[in-house]
């Protein structure tokens, strides 16, 4: 008997894998990949590099000048003040000051010139992660936290900026400096210049030491940031379920424990950038100290101790900023390792697909022997056919559960098929560009999701409104005039999530919505369920102009809403069971004659004693 053989995972698989792991890791990253995460990070820098080019350019001549300071001052000392030339003395004043001047213009120049580049440079990598997460299928969302998503736009992103605006960069001056002081110091007293060169050793050891629990320090403040995005995010949106079910104290415990994990990463970081700054000072002042107890053995000119002393202040100067400038760097790296983990992750939702060929075919909407689950092994839809006929009206019902929603996020392309074939007009939509398969249809949703902006801007709906257009279609849906009779008119804002209209105004600017798109197939997902008795005759206009001359698929839970459809599909864990009219399904007395008798029993129960009015009907 063989033994079967056990597929082996591709080297892109396991990458994936390790980019997955690493991404959900919000602890920690197993490798440092400073090289990479800088060439990643150029890509962004190099439209921007002769900008750039002149700001390292300006630095290194403000490096340069700082070096001739100490030798300007030993001249004066030497030639001026112990000479007593006063004229001299102008001199060199005049000169020391001149220089000073022109390090503080090029200084700014130099930061100003490099802020601007990181934060253009920023700006577009901002950009490309947001147009990154538009561009995930849905199932991608379905296993993320708000809020870690938003630390990698925002927190992420400004946490490599801070190595622009910090001056991170001035590291090369540091680098620069660093040289010529060394040139400088030996050329004025090599034995001197030995006491302070053993000291880097020590010091560079140091660092070295401690380089990795602080990135581990800061790497942990990322993570916590993001819980804490997540968290916040998380209450604020149930605000409303926290305070009607009294778990404000609970709410607050949550916060408190992140909140106060987040304290204790910063604690950490705090504690090794301030061993690391005391260390550097205390060996830079043993130095110094053991330098001037040297002189008083050497016969130097006062001059000479006065610049000799002024080179070994800025010798230790740029090695305590570059160990400054190096934690801003790590915390950059930091946000690197997060942001570009997040990018590289690409196409991993879904290998891709051999389109079928086009079918030329009377049917709007076909699903042809579909399988589809949105966690492995837990099937939502089963070798599922259907077809709808361009121009029909066709009702989706069935128990929660059963698959109805899944099939009109398969048809939008949402999510892709696990097999079997999804056709719109005959097309498979694997092969289709989802922008341009989108536009194919229209879709009214239960919960209306309002934009920041005006009416007009909702309606139109990612385009720029046609004024014009955006009155024509509230017209025919009967609204133009409950619009028009608010402060602004078509021009009034909106608010946060539509806060400033009532549930049937929202209604009514996604039914303008959709018969402003105008297109050829139309998707209803429960749109009446949050219509008060107010709009209920505005709504009965407006799906009349929306299902004139379209194809629409029609989700409902209420069963009464879709008795005039002109074919009625009964959806039961993930199968097709029924179909047919409301009159035939009644009359088979199956699984759809249950379920609108036993809707039609609890509204029996629950009406009141008054009689109630007739229920809105789907119109023909």
């Amino acid at each position: 008997m063989t033994q079967a053989a056990v597929p082996t995972k591709s080297e892109a698989q396991r990458r994936t894998e390790k980019i997955l792991a690493a991404f959900h890791d919000e602890e920690r990253f197993t490798k440092s990949y400073d090289a990479r995460l800088a060439r990643q990070i150029w890509r962004f820098l190099r439209p921007h590099r002769v900008l750039m080019g002149l700001s390292v350019t300006v630095l290194l001549i403000t490096s340069a000048l700082s070096l001739i300071r100490p030798l300007i001052m030993r001249e004066g000392i030497d030639k001026a003040v112990l000479g007593g030339n006063r004229d001299e003395l102008m001199h060199f004043g005049l000169v020391f000051a001149g220089v000073l001047l022109a390090e503080q213009v090029l200084g700014f120049v130099h930061m100003y010139a490099m802020q601007i580049v990181g934060a253009r440079s920023m700006s577009a990598l901002r950009r490309e992660v947001f147009q990154f997460l538009h561009g995930r299928r849905l199932s991608y969302f379905d296993r993320q936290l708000v809020g870690r998503l938003v630390s990698r736009v925002t927190n992420d992103v400004d946490a490599i900026l801070e190595a622009f605006a910090s001056g991170a960069v001035n590291g090369i001056g540091d680098v620069v400096r660093l040289a010529g002081i060394v040139v400088l110091m030996i050329s004025l007293d090599w034995r001197l210049s030995c006491i302070a060169f053993i000291a880097v050793p020590p010091v560079a050891l140091f660092v070295r030491m401690i380089r990795r629990p602080m990135r581990e320090a800061l790497r942990e403040i990322r993570a916590r940031t993001s819980r804490i995005n997540a968290i916040t995010n998380e209450q604020v949106s149930g605000m409303s379920l926290i305070q009607a079910y009294g778990r404000q104290d609970a709410a607050r415990r949550d916060f408190d424990e992140t909140n106060v994990a987040y304290r204790d990463a910063n604690v950490k970081s705090i504690k090794w950038e301030a061993i690391q700054d005391a260390a550097i000072d205390m060996v830079g002042s043993v130095c110094l100290a053991s330098i001037i107890v040297a002189l008083g053995y050497r016969p130097v000119s006062f001059g000479t101790v006065v610049a000799f002393s002024a080179y070994l202040s800025q010798f230790f100067e740029p090695i305590s900023q570059l160990a400054q400038r190096y934690t801003l760097v790590q915390g950059a790296m930091t946000g690197a390792e997060r942001v570009f983990s997040l990018l590289e992750l690409g196409e991993v939702d879904a290998e891709p697909r051999q389109a079928a060929p086009p079918a030329h075919s009377e049917l709007a909407v076909a699903l042809e022997h579909v399988n589809f689950a949105y966690k492995p092994g837990v099937p939502v839809l089963t070798d599922l056919s259907l077809g709808i006929r361009r121009g029909e009206k066709v009702a989706l019902v069935g128990p929660t559960g059963s698959g109805k929603t899944t099939i009109t996020a398969l048809l939008l392309r949402l999510y892709d098929v696990e097999s079997g074939t999804v056709r719109v007009f005959g097309d498979d939509v694997t092969g289709l560009d989802r922008h341009a398969l989108r536009r194919r249809f229209a879709v009214v949703p239960q919960d209306v999701v309002l934009f920041p902006g005006t009416v007009a801007e909702n309606v139109a709906a990612g385009e720029i409104p046609d004024p014009a257009r955006v009155r024509h279609v509230l017209e025919r849906i009967g609204a133009l005039d409950l619009f028009l009779a608010r402060d602004g008119g078509l021009d009034a804002e909106v608010g946060e999530q539509g806060s400033r209209f009532s549930a049937g105004e929202r209604q009514l600017i996604a039914f303008a919505r959709a018969l402003y798109r105008d297109a050829p197939i139309l998707i209803l997902d429960e749109a009446t369920a949050s219509i008060d008795s107010d709009t209920e005759s505005r709504l009965q206009r407006a799906l009349e102009e929306l299902l004139r001359d379209r194809t629409a698929l029609v989700i409902a839970h209420r069963l009464s809403t879709i008795r005039e459809a002109d074919r009625i599909l009964v959806m039961r864990q993930g199968k097709l069971v029924e179909s047919g009219t409301h009159e035939e399904l009644m009359r088979v007395g199956g699984l759809y004659a249950k379920l609108h008798e036993l809707q039609f029993s609890r509204e029996q129960v629950a009406a009141p004693s008054v009689c109630p009015p007739e229920p809105t009907a789907l119109p023909s």
